[in-house]
Order: C-alpha cells, then sequence, then structure tokens
C-alpha cells in the first residue's frame, strides 16, 4: 500500500500507517477544564518519523505532544499528559483561551 493520509480521520491515518508497518502512537484528550481548542475525544497519530496528523490542542502543546508519543514508540510505555495554563499565559503555550486537558498517549500495535 502506498503511503495515504486522511487529513479528515486520524484514526484511519494511523490504520494505514499501521499497514505500511510504521510504529504508531496515538494521543487522545481524555478531560478538558474550562476552555480548551480541541474537545475530549479528539485525536493526534504519530509515527517514529515525526509525521503526525490530528489535533489535541495547538501551539507548544502539540508539540510537547508529538515528542512525547515519540518517547512512547521508542519505550513502548504509555504516558498521561496534562496542560494548564492561566488566561494571562494560555495564548503564549497554545491554549487559546486558558483552560486545562488531559492527553493520554499509547503506542499501537
Amino acid at each position: 500500500m502506498t503511503t495515504a493520509s486522511h487529513p479528515n480521520d486520524p484514526l484511519l491515518t494511523a490504520e494505514t500507517w499501521i499497514d505500511e508497518s510504521r510504529a504508531v502512537a496515538i494521543a487522545t484528550v481524555i478531560e478538558t477544564w474550562g476552555s480548551a481548542p480541541r474537545p475530549a475525544g479528539s485525536h493526534l497519530v504519530v509515527d517514529a518519523d515525526g509525521n503526525f496528523e490530528g489535533s489535541v490542542s495547538g501551539g507548544c502543546v502539540e508539540g510537547a505532544v508529538v515528542t512525547a508519543a515519540l518517547d512512547v514508540i521508542a519505550g513502548g510505555t504509555a504516558q498521561m499528559l496534562e496542560f494548564g495554563v492561566t488566561d494571562e499565559t494560555a495564548w503564549r503555550l497554545g491554549l487559546s483561551c486558558g483552560g486545562r486537558i488531559r492527553v493520554y498517549v499509547e503506542r499501537l500495535d
């Protein structure tokens, strides 16, 4: 199968990448408090080369989640991440309106 991307469905992208024998991790927003850019259930999939599809937040939060996903791919141990900021630092850290999110990152085999 050739490399395919499903920008509207990161779960389909993950399935395609696994079919291509890529190592893949998935990050899932499991909880939000206050204002958050993406709702619970949002996904971001990452392969071992750092390619990614989907979104769990934006800004530097997204970069931190991609980095964690690469660690999970390499080590196999799932991670629970939590990001939270006050309104005055929200824009700088990528949470547009403050709030907090919890993201679970696991390897898909």
